[in-house]
């Protein structure tokens, strides 16, 4: 059974929806779990949290590059050149890659590793062009009137 969804209908009437139709069927695709484990949070209007689980991993092998619309966050392990023999592995040690599209005028603000957790912070700045403005309404004002009634 294939999961995607039919956005033809959207085409005859939306202009510039596209992108947004081919991300919800890339989510629809990629809905199996995924690792490192995160969390994605709002913390407030404007201001989101990424937490990622990455125990195990320096700050040197965690690389973040944010490019247009899309986040990346990988783990590539450099190795400790040790040979260790386990009795039992359930920690994980495996490379990574993550990938976040961010909506526009998203940016990531920060970055820091605490405890084994990756926190990225990322704030939505909307430029002043596109912020509601209130449009001042021209009429009679008194000095206008009290000039038509000296006349």
């Amino acid at each position: 059974m294939r999961n995607t969804i039919d956005f033809s209908p959207l085409y005859h009437s939306a202009i510039g929806f596209d992108r947004m139709a081919s991300l919800l069927d890339t989510v629809a695709r990629d809905s199996k779990p995924s690792y490192p484990p995160y969390n994605i949070e709002q913390v407030e209007e404007n201001q989101y949290r990424i937490t990622m689980a990455v125990a195990g991993f320096t700050e040197g092998e965690l690389e973040i590059t944010s490019e247009q619309n899309s986040l990346v966050i990988s783990g590539r392990h450099q190795g400790d050149g040790e040979s260790r023999n386990y009795l039992h592995r359930g920690i994980a040690n495996r490379d990574f890659e993550r990938k976040f599209q961010l909506a526009e005028h998203v940016k990531v603000v920060s970055a820091k590793l605490e405890n084994g957790l990756l926190h990225v912070a990322l704030e939505r700045e909307v430029p002043e062009a596109m912020k509601p403005r209130k449009i001042a309404i021209e009429g009679l004002g008194k000095s206008e009137l009290l000039e038509q009634n000296a006349a």
